[in-house]
């Protein structure tokens, strides 16, 4: 694990935070940064056909070693990390032998890990567990995915006695702001199937998402002096706060789990000329997700005809449930069921509540169930993953390369 555990913090001290508000692909220059040490050490390991394109997505082969034909699987993870949590200047911390109290993370601040408040913990007494210094989130998400990865990877080419088929791996920029896939060349990936390692707690199997979509809401205003402003003023505020009292009330991201779905504000700024407020629409079940968007359209239409049109609305679809194009090849969830099992761990399989390069991937013809990469409270100071986790995610590929050379076209 000491190689895992190195690769790991070299990666996460390498800053590669996403910019939603970019235009480019990657959406910010310091992902290169890692982007060329990937392509450098995947030469390295003895990798074949590495390539990176002028997006930044990195491809690369591990060749067959066995005589007969089989399935071409793949593995995928994303190089970028959140921009909801400062990703600059990470300094990991590892924790040997964890004891099950609490975790100072940073004694200045007083920011404390305590099972008191995040019980997974517990699960993981006397195990190693690498968590951030409290200032930075830790980026294990998904440079756990990426350095677990290339460690199966490196594996494997020096186990040939392993048998595989052709596997290929990815790398991709900006999954984090939704575009991870955009710009992913499925045709050149040449997988019958892939996995993206996205997940979180060890055993993480999933194999359906939330639909999902944004919407954009502008409200306009007219702002005359507040002592003259009787049937004259109309306050692009008021009519935001309006609107946001007509959602649903308990269907936000605070009060809902496993299946459920939610509306989630996210942003909202305004004066009274202007305002506007960015909003997630999420739901597994297509219906309702249809149903969500509806209501939107109908809230505006409401306040349209009460204030006059000084409402718009745009929604723009982000991804869609994997599930109808994973459920028709189902035997690749199985396939890393029986990994898991194999290797000792029990399989955790439920429904994402959020979304992975894999949903898109599956859309574009590359089914792509999502295993885990072993970390917890993604996107924050309280980030951590065990490493004993990651060691399994790796035993855990290298299992699925096996069972599937098993699988005669």
């Amino acid at each position: 694990m000491e190689k895992l555990l190195s690769r790991f913090l070299e990666y996460v001290t390498t800053d590669t935070q996403s910019d939603p508000y970019s235009k480019t692909t990657p959406s910010t220059e310091k992902q290169w940064n890692l982007a060329k040490k990937l392509v450098m050490e995947l030469h390295q390991i003895g990798l074949q056909e590495v390539s990176i394109d002028e997006n930044a997505y990195i491809m690369a082969t591990l060749p067959s070693n066995v005589d007969k034909k089989v399935p071409t699987i793949g593995f995928i993870s994303h190089m970028d990390t959140s921009p909801d949590f400062s990703g600059k200047n990470v300094k990991p911390q590892v924790i040997e032998n964890y004891d099950g109290k609490d975790i100072v993370l940073n004694k200045s601040k007083n920011i404390v890990l305590s099972p008191d408040y995040f019980e997974d913990l517990l699960q993981y007494e006397g195990q190693t567990l690498i968590t951030t210094d409290g200032t930075t989130l830790l980026g294990a998400d998904d440079k756990a995915g990426v350095a677990e990865i290339v460690t199966a990877m490196e594996y494997l080419v020096q186990h040939p006695e392993i048998k595989h088929g052709k596997i290929r791996i990815a790398f991709t920029p900006d999954e984090e702001i939704g575009r991870g896939a955009h710009k992913f060349d499925v045709k050149k990936f040449g997988a019958d199937w892939a996995y993206t390692m996205d997940g979180s707690q060890i055993g993480e199997l999933e194999y359906e998402n939330f639909n999902a979509a944004k919407a954009n809401i502008t409200f306009t205003g007219k702002s005359v002096h507040p002592g003259y402003a009787k049937n004259k003023m109309v306050n692009a505020i008021g009519i935001a706060n309006e609107f946001m009292s007509l959602l649903p009330v308990r269907e936000v991201p605070e009060h809902t789990t496993g299946m459920e779905g939610f509306f989630h504000v996210h942003k909202i700024k305004g004066e009274i000329e202007k305002a506007e407020i960015e909003l997630i629409i999420r739901d597994h079940d297509a219906v309702h997700f249809e149903a969500r968007k509806e209501l939107l359209k109908e809230v505006v239409d409401k306040l349209n005809q009460k204030h006059g049109d000084y409402v718009d609305l745009v929604i723009e679809d982000q991804y869609r449930n994997m599930r109808e194009k994973v459920e028709p090849v189902f035997h690749i969830v199985e396939i890393a069921e029986e990994a898991m099992k194999s290797v000792g761990i029990e399989p955790i399989i439920k429904p994402i509540r959020g979304g992975t390069d894999g949903s898109q991937l599956s859309f574009m013809g590359l089914p792509c169930p999502n295993i885990f990469a072993g970390g917890h409270n993604f996107h924050g100071k309280y980030e951590y993953v065990p490493l004993e986790s990651m060691q399994k995610a790796v035993e855990v590929i290298v299992k699925v390369c096996e069972l599937t050379a098993r699988q005669i076209k």
